[in-house]
């Protein structure tokens, strides 16, 4: 079968806004500059939008040196050049791993805007995925996430509300399986790329927040558990969409075909 990239999306801060983007370099920790930063409290446990919700208003910017953030929460931007140091010991979701902390601007900057004490660390060192031997920034367990825009037509057919694609943050939206075709997936390849799928994508209560108000309702996490509810390594988890890594390194594009077998 043939998949088409219907949309790219990097997330420079962890559990922050998008950046959609039109191509993007495949790096073996998925798509450059994804999660490369993250907000943790002072224990160094990371910030989610789980727990913070107006996460989802930080629209960040970040070319690889500068980082720029908007957010309709502070009355001016946040500008920045990304540093190299000091390495702190910090967590995901309780599994250790290390950021170079960013300054005391940046740190005044965000705990001011969301109104606890936070600090910005850029990721250093390495984490490996939970399965399949692949390696990965601050994202929760697998360096890419790839949904089809068919299976989100397919579940707002069963909603009274359309919910856009954004809701479900995926770094690769796909297009020409069919809902639900990237279920049974294990490879996407295509102009020297490849990406292995793992596993099913878990869902939690962040896809309930709209990422445009951080307002939070029961919905579509209450939708999907009506028929998306499955058990995967002893645990029962809502799935839609699926996690990966990367095998083979380049270039992917918007209109870009893959081959998904």
């Amino acid at each position: 079968m043939i998949a088409v990239v219907a949309g790219l999306n990097i997330f420079p801060i962890k559990s922050a806004g998008a950046v959609p983007v039109v191509r993007a370099e495949l790096t073996r920790d998925g798509l450059r500059h994804d999660r490369e930063f993250m907000l943790v409290r002072p224990d160094g446990r990371h910030l989610s939008q789980r727990e913070v919700p107006e996460l989802a208003l930080l629209h960040p910017d970040y070319d690889g040196g500068k980082l720029i953030v908007h957010t309709p929460l502070a009355a001016a931007p946040l500008v920045c050049e990304a540093l190299d140091g000091p390495a702190l010991d910090v967590t995901v979701h309780r599994r250790p791993c290390q950021g170079m902390d960013q300054g005391d601007e940046a740190a005044g900057w965000f705990s001011e805007t969301l109104g606890l004490a936070c600090r910005l660390v850029r990721f250093t060192g390495t984490r490996p995925t939970a399965l399949g031997g692949g390696t990965l920034t601050y994202a929760d367990g697998y360096p890419v996430s790839v949904l089809s825009d068919e299976s989100l037509d397919d579940l707002n057919r069963r909603m009274d509300a359309r919910l856009p694609m954004a809701r479900f943050r995926p770094n690769i939206v796909l297009h020409g399986l069919g809902p639900y075709g990237e279920d049974p997936v294990t490879r996407l390849r295509g102009g020297g790329v490849e990406i292995e799928l793992i596993r099913p994508c878990g869902r939690c209560v962040i896809i309930n927040t709209d990422q445009d108000t951080a307002r939070r309702s029961p919905e579509p996490l209450r939708a999907l558990g009506r028929y998306r509810a499955e058990r995967f390594g002893g645990t029962r988890e809502i799935m839609f969409g699926r996690l990966g890594v990367p095998r083979a390194l380049g270039t992917l594009r918007v209109g870009d075909e893959l081959a998904a077998s």
